[in-house]
This record gives C-alpha cells, structure tokens and sequence, in this order.
C-alpha cells in the first residue's frame, strides 16, 4: 500500500525539464522576445493611445491639455461628411466583395477541372494584381483613367465620344473605377481561397453524382456550393475587412475626389490626422483617432458576426459527422 501510495505521489509530480530542453525553451524565448515587443510598441501601445487620444482636442502636437470627453464622438455623429465617407466606405465594400468574391468563385470552377490544359499559367496571371503594390496600381490606374489617360486616347482615338469622358472627375464613375480596380485586385487571392474549398471535396462525390445522372448544374447546386458554405464565410469576411481597409488604392487613385465624394472613413480618418488642407489649420488628431475608434468598431462588429457564422458552420458540420458516425457503429 505504502509502495502504490509512493507511485502515485512520484507519478503526480511534474517532470523536470533536461538541460537540452530548457535550453531550447530559452532560445525559443529569446526569438520571441523582439516580436513581442514590436507588438507592444507599434501595435498595442497606438491602439491603446488612440482610445486615449479621442477624448481630447489635440492637434497632434504638444501636451494633452484640453480634455472634451465625448465631444469628438458627438461632432462625428452629428456630421454629414462623416456619414458620407461612411456611406462610400459601405458603397465600395460592397460593389468589390460582390464582384470580387463572384467572379473568383466563377474562375476558381473553371480552373479546377481536371482537363483544363494551362491551368498553372491562368492562375499566375490572376494573381499577379494581389503581389502588386495597391499604391503603384493606384497611381497607374489614375494615369489610365485620366482626362489624357490611355482610356480616354483609346476612346476617342475610335471615335467612341467626341470629348475625354471625366473618369475620375464625376463622382458616379469615380466611385464605378475605384470599386472595379478594387474588385480586380482582390480576384486573384479570393481565387486561390475558392481553389482551396474545392479541391478539398472528394472526388467521390461527384463520382457518385455522374453515376447517378446528375449534370453540372445539379452537381454544382447540391454538392459544391453547399460544402463551400463554411469557407465563404471566411472569404467574406476576408474581402469586407480588406474593403473597409482601402486606404491606399483611394489615397492614389482619386484621393478622395472628386469634392470628397469617394473618400471613404479611412482616408477621413487621414485626412484629419494628417493633412491641415482639410482642416483649414492645425490638424485633428483627437477628432481621427475617435473616428479610428469607431471604425475599428465596426471592423470588429463585422468579423464577429461572420466569425459567429463561420464557427455555427463547422460546428453543423462536426456534429453531421458525428451523427453519421453513430449510425455506422
């Protein structure tokens, strides 16, 4: 009994690390410790401050002394330009993740068949916009879409309008331009995501379905896009958030024009910050960091909800499995 006793009592404790294990737990820290504090510094530390910050009217520069609570907060409710760059935020959202999401869907079905000669070579090239810098295709497409832009030459070089059609000067069409850049650059990795969800459906399924008499339509409707459904959640959530994120293609693209119309909350949130223009003055640091407090808000809103959806989905999935698993016992 005194033996059994002193078993359990040996068992129980916790063994002690080798020298070579502690030593590599070390080293291990020691690697870590730089991208810890790197996150400290330019990642918790300015998230932290901005809550801070958007209790006061400070201009970015000097002593926080000018303490206004809620003052930032009811101003940026209260005002019209705020609510539309929120509406040309939500404008722009939506018009890239339809379109982006869609067509990707689209040409990840067409790329996944098995007899397609070239694959590799497509989707290299649908991918090459998601490796370009966002800035440098900005910059490009607004030299393209320009009053003496390579578009408006092609225009009225065939005769198609007898004056330079104001691409990035009409609100409408500045707006259509940046979302089907937007849309176009997104492609290539929602591609690549959709590629992902189908390649990990079995072939026997649509084995079974050809067996069966089941065309592509039938197929696509009752197999491949009911088992996409937890992965689009992901790339949805993935292409919202990278939309509600678009400062540089706005920056360089349209820069907001024109008269704000396509600027979107985070190029306001810029423009406060950083630019005395939009101010006629000294800048707004408290007044951006309150809208960079709402927008992260509502970022975090949207990830929740389709996280929340992401998660119901995988667990429907896991408890099908189980349920299957309990009638083949």
């Amino acid at each position: 009994m005194i033996r059994k006793t002193e078993d359990v009592v040996t068992a129980s404790r916790p063994k002690k690390l080798s020298k070579r294990k502690r030593q590599r737990y070390i080293w291990a820290y020691v690697f870590l410790f730089p991208q810890i504090i790197m996150f400290f510094v330019f990642s918790l530390y300015p998230i932290i401050m901005s809550y801070v910050y958007s209790f006061y009217d400070w201009s970015g520069i000097g002593p926080l002394d000018d303490f206004v609570g809620f003052a930032n907060y009811w101003q940026l409710l209260t005002s019209d330009r705020f609510w539309a760059s929120l509406l040309n935020s939500f404008y722009y959202v939506a018009g890239t993740t339809v379109l982006s999401v869609g067509f990707a869907l689209i040409l990840a079905i067409i790329l996944n068949d098995q007899r397609m000669k070239g694959k590799g070579f497509y989707r290299t090239i649908y991918f090459l916009p998601v490796v370009t810098t966002t800035a440098i295709v900005g910059i490009i497409m607004s030299s393209i879409f320009g009053i003496n832009g390579l578009a408006n030459a092609i225009i009225t070089g065939l005769h198609l309008s007898e004056r330079p059609i104001p691409f990035l000067s009409d609100a409408t069409l500045a707006m259509g331009i940046l979302i089907v850049v937007g849309a176009w650059k997104g492609l290539g990795i929602n591609m690549v995501y959709w590629l992902a969800g189908l390649q990990s459906i079995p072939n026997e399924l649509y084995e079974s379905a050809q067996l069966d008499g089941a065309g592509f339509w039938r197929t696509l409707r009752h197999i491949t896009l009911p088992l996409l459904k937890p992965i689009f959640a992901v790339i949805m959530l993935l292409s919202i958030v990278g939309g509600i994120n678009a400062f540089d293609l706005v920056k360089t693209l349209t820069n907001g024009g024109p008269y704000y119309q396509t600027e979107t909350l985070d190029l306001f949130i810029y423009n406060y910050a950083f630019s005395s223009d939009t101010t006629g003055g000294d800048t707004r640091m408290g007044y951006a960091s309150a809208a960079g407090v709402l927008l992260g808000m509502i970022t975090f809103v949207i990830s929740l909800a389709f996280g929340g959806a992401s998660f119901q989905a995988e667990l429907r999935k896991f408890r099908e499995n189980r349920k299957k698993g309990r009638k083949k016992a």
